[in-house]
């Protein structure tokens, strides 16, 4: 099966605690996430600050607005310089997703990078083409605009 790496960067005119702050907080992952995705946590949640083997339960719509159930791992965590979930269970065959904070001049660079995998062969190949990708590519554009929008002076860097 193909590895597919999605990869961003974004300059946060904060200073690397408050970004600490913000992203190890998971309910602000909703905040962040386009409406259209139907971005609902589920109960039990301990809404404590991102830890290693903290388990959150969601629901998304990722697509035709049909419901499904994903489960994060935070797998590691290096507070306040980076930490990786993976989905325990999902749409994806595999994915990684590492979070990374460096204190730069006048703010905090960010760094995404996911590493996912597709089920079904072949045929979810066909989907990463047709849609899997640029819905991908969405809903990380929308936290690039909503990260401008909440940190003004905000910007893409890759």
């Amino acid at each position: 099966m193909a590895q597919h790496v999605l990869e961003r960067s974004q300059f946060l005119p904060i200073s690397l605690e408050e970004a600490w702050s913000f992203f190890s907080t998971p309910k602000n992952l909703a905040r962040i996430t386009p409406p259209d995705m139907g971005f609902v946590i589920r109960e039990p949640f301990d809404n404590a600050p991102t830890y290693a083997g903290q388990r959150i339960t969601y629901t998304v719509k990722p697509l035709l607005g049909i419901p499904l159930t994903w489960v994060t791992l935070i797998a590691d965590v290096e507070a306040p310089r980076r930490f990786v979930d993976t989905q325990l269970k999902g749409p994806y065959k595999r994915w990684w997703h590492l979070h990374t904070f460096e204190a730069v001049e006048g703010g905090v660079m960010m760094r995404d990078r996911v590493e996912y995998e597709l089920p079904m062969g072949p045929l979810g190949e066909l989907a990463h083409g047709i849609f899997v990708k640029q819905r991908l590519e969405h809903i990380f554009d929308y936290r690039l605009k909503t990260l401008e929008k909440l940190f003004p002076g905000a910007g893409r860097t890759k």
